[in-house]
């Protein structure tokens, strides 16, 4: 039998969590919402919750000898090696919690169930995710850029997950590209500042006002611009909205630059994007190459490829489970 185990992907929105035998398959799957405002301990409820529903399914089906654990990939900064989750990004009420061991306590205390848990960052178990089962398989070092409600990264090198001295290396949203930028909640222009979703809706704002172009997108927010969202502008690219087309070639050429430093920095050449935002890629990916090669040295750009990530929201639960795979 196929060793399996659950990977959990905690997201601000929702938990996605699901069993993932080592060979690729996905055995069953689970999404619920993620009650934020309940803070850690809330939250870690919901997850043994879905642990254990997900176990309970399992063991019924899969030899309890082939299971190996639980992996979960949270957002904010992750100590691996003590288990600690801090100040994730976009839960409120957090500091610095002992999500690990407060999971393996309550499954043990509540349920009876002793079950080790794996704990990392968010992008991270998505590179880790693209690197064995997805748009990765083929590379041996490369750099996974997630864009979603924030922007993240993971770096995989020698195909391995480079954490850093402290296990912060890849927090590429921090990346400040425009010191005199406006301020957001993650930094004063800051890469996520401009490309996750509150740069880029406050960006189609800033266009859509001063663009003598007439626009659409209003009516995907149905006149409501508090509701715009990056998959309005998607959409609305999607039907040749010219503000719209506009736009995502302005966040290919932030991104561009941002990679290209990456390459400055690390010399790494292989690119993966994913995260929610970059399933409007046809839109940007072709602005995202060209600034990158505008933004770099000729010696820098023999064997660049920049590609789409492969799991779509899956690459989480996949990075997850591959936790425990070892």
């Amino acid at each position: 039998m196929s060793q399996w185990a659950i990977g959990i992907d905690l997201g601000g929105t929702a938990i996605k969590a699901g069993i993932v035998e080592k060979g690729g398959a996905i055995f069953a799957d689970r999404r619920i919402p993620t009650n934020a405002t309940s803070g850690p301990k809330g939250i870690t409820e919901q997850l043994v919750a879905i642990i254990v529903g997900l176990y309970n399914v399992g063991i019924t089906t899969l030899d309890f000898n082939d299971f190996n654990g639980v992996g979960v990939g949270a957002p904010g900064a992750v100590d691996v090696d003590k288990g600690l989750l801090s100040y994730p990004t976009n839960l409120p009420g957090w500091t610095i919690f002992p999500l690990r061991d407060e999971l393996q306590k309550c499954l043990k205390a509540k349920r009876g169930l002793s079950i080790q848990v794996f704990l990392d960052n968010d992008a991270n178990v998505a590179a880790l995710g693209e690197a064995v089962y997805g748009a990765g398989q083929g590379f041996r070092d490369f750099f996974m850029l997630t864009l979603g409600t924030g922007v993240g990264g993971g770096i995989i090198l020698n195909r391995q997950l480079y954490h850093g001295v402290y296990g912060n290396a890849g927090e590429v949203g921090l990346m400040n590209l425009d010191f005199d930028g406006t301020f957001f909640h993650e930094g004063k222009g800051t890469l996520e500042s401009l490309v996750g979703k509150k740069g880029i809706v406050a960006l189609a704002r800033k266009m859509i006002d001063s663009s003598s172009i007439s626009s659409s997108i209003c009516e995907y927010c149905n006149n409501d611009y508090t509701m715009l969202s990056p998959r309005h502008l998607e959409q609305a690219a999607l039907n040749g909205d010219q503000v719209a087309l506009q736009l995502w070639q302005s966040i290919g050429s932030i991104i561009g630059v941002a990679l290209a430093n990456v390459t400055g920095l690390m010399d790494i050449r292989k690119f993966i994007i994913g995260g929610g935002v970059s399933a409007a890629n046809g839109f940007f990916m072709e602005s995202v190459i060209e600034q990158f090669r505008q933004s770099i040295l000729p010696t820098m750009q023999e064997g660049l490829e920049i590609v789409p990530a492969q799991l779509g929201n899956k690459a989480g639960m996949y990075g997850a489970a591959t936790l425990c795979f070892g």
